[in-house]
This record gives C-alpha cells, sequence and structure tokens, in this order.
C-alpha cells in the first residue's frame, strides 16, 4: 500500500513547464494604455496582494494595477484587457510531459491528488479545460481562499476536503512562494522539485534554504510514495 494517501501539487512550474511572461502580456498593457514595462513591475511588486485577492473581482484587481500605473482606460478597454489577460495566463501556461502520465499513476495505485497553487483569477477558469483537471480530486486556489503559501491554511484546506490528516499527504513543489517550508509547518512531508529547467522560472519567494528531499523529474513521485521508510521528513 502507498505510504501516501495523496500527493497535492503546486501548479505553476511543478505541473507545468517553466512560466515566463509572453508576448500576450503587451497586448493587456496596450489596451490598458499602460507601458508594458510599467505593467509588468507593478504585477511583480503586487503579485501576492493580487494572488490572495485582495483587490476583489479580475476587473477590479486590474483597475487597481491602473491606478497604480497612473492610467484610467474606458470601461470597455478595461474588460477587454481582463478577456486579454486571460489568454495571456493562458498561453503562458504548459503542461510538462509528465504531469498526465504520473497523476494518472497515483490515481491507479489508489491516492489522490489535488493541487494548491498562489494564483489570481485567471487559473480557476482555465484549469477545467486543461488534460490535468480530471484527474485532480482536489484545487485549492489562494485568489479564492484569501491567503497564499507558505500559510498553512491553503494545506488544511485541502486535508479538510480531501478527509485525510496532513501527515498522510505529500506536497510536491518547484519551492515557490515559501511552499515546501509551509507545507511541513502544516504537518506534511515535502519534496521539491529541482528540474534543470526550473531556472528559467518566473518564481516569487523561492525556499532557497530547502535542505530536504529533491526530485529531478516529476515521475520520481512515484518512487516517494511508495516507499516504506519516511525519508521526506516532516518536523517532530
Amino acid at each position: 500500500m502507498p505510504r501516501f494517501q495523496a500527493v497535492l501539487f503546486d501548479f505553476f512550474g511543478t505541473l507545468t513547464r517553466p512560466v515566463q511572461r509572453g508576448a500576450g502580456h503587451r497586448i493587456t498593457a496596450e489596451l490598458l494604455g499602460c507601458p508594458p514595462d510599467t505593467l509588468v513591475e507593478i504585477l511583480d511588486r503586487s503579485f501576492y496582494e493580487r494572488a490572495s485577492g485582495r483587490f476583489g473581482s479580475a476587473e477590479a484587481t486590474l483597475r487597481w494595477v491602473c491606478e497604480q500605473a497612473g492610467v484610467r482606460p474606458p470601461e470597455d478597454a478595461l474588460r477587454a484587457a481582463v478577456a486579454s489577460r486571460l489568454r495571456a495566463v493562458r498561453a503562458d501556461t504548459r503542461l510538462r510531459d509528465e504531469a498526465v502520465p504520473t497523476l494518472r499513476a497515483l490515481r491507479e495505485r489508489g491516492v489522490r491528488t489535488g493541487v494548491i497553487s498562489d494564483c489570481t483569477h485567471e487559473l480557476p477558469l482555465f484549469l477545467p479545460e486543461l488534460a490535468v483537471a480530471p484527474l485532480l480530486d482536489v484545487r485549492i486556489f489562494s485568489v479564492q481562499l484569501g491567503c497564499c503559501k507558505p500559510d498553512v491554511a491553503l494545506y488544511l484546506a485541502a486535508c479538510t476536503r480531501l478527509g485525510l490528516h496532513p501527515r498522510d499527504c505529500l506536497f510536491v513543489g518547484d519551492g515557490g512562494s515559501q511552499e515546501l517550508t509551509g507545507a511541513r509547518r502544516a504537518g506534511m512531508s515535502a519534496a521539491r522539485l529541482a528540474a534543470p529547467d526550473l531556472a528559467h522560472h518566473l518564481v516569487f519567494n523561492l525556499d532557497t534554504g530547502w535542505s530536504g528531499r529533491a526530485l529531478g523529474t516529476l515521475g520520481e513521485v512515484l518512487d516517494v510514495v511508495e516507499e516504506a521508510v519516511d525519508t521526506v521528513g516532516v518536523p517532530s
């Protein structure tokens, strides 16, 4: 029997390939009448505020961004920019080749799966369209819960929805948002995905001091869940 009853994954950079902002974000900036570099600077420094849903809806959030940039687009342009941003974030999102096979193999072993993601309004809208969607038992989005990693509330919410104790769950992520430390604090085991391509990933507040288990590929999760002895580590 697998040693874990569930594996919970970070989304961006873990189930997906490294993320960088593509050309679609320039279109969003043009619709808002905002210099692209200014838009990116504001998006970067406000990520956790936006990902915790602090400013309300997607439209209200982008209106706040415009205020910070000193631009006041008409409402129709703002609505068009919201739609443009959704397309841009979706275009930046490419699943890892291993994502679907790994999730499917876990479920075949009787292990439940889920996502815990720091994200803004776009991911909850387009994730249902992705090939991983039917393979996820639980989806926890920071923008809906009102807090970001490493807040233990995110991890405990996943456990509650699964009806599991944290010790029965493994969290796997690239280490952004101090997420591995947060998982341990919540009582979970944790492993870092240390794929070489993550050197080019857009990430905030990286768990640079992580000294626990590291995986070279996503597929190595299957080995971890079947190990008989705990080598990942949970604080005592």
